[in-house]
């Protein structure tokens, strides 16, 4: 790469002395035509050219969603490149003035977003990781140590590291199966780290350097419509952000809602009893003749006979396409059986409650997804068995599980056979995971293993040293 660069500054300072015998240097920095030229904006180039080209291709052999998702990291990509020519031409903005200058990489980033929403498809794990990783580009928006980010290059760092978890199940998952989609996780690696981190150590490890005699940036003008003759004037809309999509007012200024109503209402001063309806004596239960004071059997099973989570959709378990079974929106229901399956076949387990599912037979994938008060019991698993936003969850492997992830759940205990006591175990943003491992004796009891929740970070030696804080309950 140092020697595509030094090419490409020797080929630039030959064109710039050009440019200078014959005059036409002043014109063409008016024309801002030099921006290309500059070696910040040449090394970027080269970033994308060798990095981003490998995830490209890759993307290009898979096809699909991959392709999709990889389109937009290169619109994101070419988005920052154009910033950062801006950046030189462009005074340091205000709050509102910088919203403005990167609602173009935030518009960017909204539509990757969008990728990912609604029914989980096969190729999540890549939608996520390149969607996870675009928040690297916001490394731009740091403007020094009061505006609450990390530098540049912890940025990249940091941002990386949210996405490699779903990179790691890419390459897990494909280990044995399409040597593309580990060449696309691993160039995707590559692209952040060392790729755009080394570039923003390079040149600009304290942010962008902005133009002191260049234009000013400010916030577009909000243009409402006019209102209707009587109607009062809308408010204006909330400022735009590169990091959230909610307005910057202050939380104090905003009517409160829900609980928050209450206690406001509380606190107000007012007495307790203002505004409650008096009860006459005709109001009361027992004056009422249309009223026992009995609960009837039929009205209780009717008023839990049809939970919230059965307005998801109906309940589905179907194989589909001949790759993937299909457990969804099952309530209630202590018999779910997966007998008829192979080490090709997937089982996604969608939004069910208080339900049990057997799969009888080696699968390939095995997804827990939004799930609450679920019981699984599989015989083996090829790739991984994955718990993802789920709450009160049992699973029992009585075969082999190379891989297990636990991730944004509360309440999870996994049941391990001697055969699965090899597995990785990955766990991030859970609470209350238990392992639990046979003991070493035949007539011996299960032996349970809380994973710790929470940990201690030490400053030691120039770098951070993490350890599990340890549980009595451990065991």
């Amino acid at each position: 790469m140092e020697e595509k660069l030094i090419q490409r500054l020797e080929s630039a300072v030959a064109r710039l002395e050009s440019l200078s015998l014959s005059g036409g240097a002043a014109s063409a920095a008016a024309s801002g035509d030099d921006g290309p030229l500059d070696p910040s904006i040449l090394a970027y180039e080269d970033l994308i050219r060798q990095y981003l080209g490998r995830v490209s291709a890759a993307a290009e052999k898979i096809g699909g969603l991959v392709l999709d998702v990889t389109k937009v990291l290169q619109q994101a990509f070419a988005v920052q490149k154009d910033l950062l020519i801006q950046v030189k031409q462009t005074k340091k903005p205000d709050n509102a003035g910088l919203a403005e200058f990167l609602k173009p990489l935030h518009e960017v980033i909204t539509k990757a977003n969008a990728l990912t929403e609604g029914r989980r498809s096969d190729f999540f794990n890549h939608l996520k990781s390149a969607v996870d990783s675009l928040s690297a580009l916001a490394w731009i928006a740091y403007t020094g140590k009061e505006c609450g980010m990390s530098m540049p290059i912890a940025h990249v760092e940091e941002s990386w590291q949210m996405a490699e978890f779903y990179n790691n199940k890419i390459l897990v998952e494909y280990k044995t199966k399409d040597p593309n989609h580990l060449e696309w996780a691993k160039a995707l690696k590559e692209l952040y780290l060392p790729g755009l981190r080394d570039y923003v150590k390079s040149f600009y490890p304290l942010g962008p350097v902005w133009s002191s005699t260049g234009k000013a940036v400010s916030a577009a003008p909000s243009k409402p419509k006019a209102p209707a003759p009587g109607a009062p004037a809308p408010p204006p809309p909330p400022s735009a952000s590169l990091f959230s999509s909610e307005t910057s007012q202050a939380s104090s200024s905003r009517p409160k809602e829900g609980m928050a109503a209450v206690f406001q209402e509380i606190n107000s001063g007012k007495p307790v009893t203002t505004g409650l309806r008096k009860v006459t004596d005709d109001m009361k239960t027992k004056n009422r003749a249309d009223r026992t004071g009995i609960v009837g059997t039929q009205e209780k099973e009717s008023r839990t006979s049809s939970p919230s989570f059965s307005k998801a959709g109906p309940p589905k378990l179907e194989l589909q396409m001949g790759r993937k079974w299909a457990v969804e929106n099952q309530i209630g229901k202590k018999d779910l059986v997966i007998s008829d399956c192979d080490s090709k076949q997937s089982v996604y387990i969608f939004g069910c409650k208080d339900s049990v599912v057997q799969i009888q037979g080696k699968v390939n994938n095995i997804t827990l997804d939004k799930c609450t008060k679920m019981g699984i019991l599989f015989t083996d698993v090829v790739a991984a068995c994955e718990i993802v936003n789920c709450n009160r969850v049992e699973v029992q492997c009585q075969g082999s599980a190379p891989t297990v992830s636990v991730d944004n759940t509360a309440g999870c205990q996994f049941y391990l056979s001697k055969d699965a006591l090899g597995a990785s175990i990955t766990t991030a943003k859970s609470s209350e995971v238990n392992i639990l491992v046979p003991a070493s004796g035949p007539d011996g009891d299960w032996a349970e293993h809380a994973l710790p929740e929470q940990f201690i970070h030490v400053f030691k030696d120039g770098r951070f040293e993490t350890t599990p804080v340890s549980h009595s309950a451990g065991g």
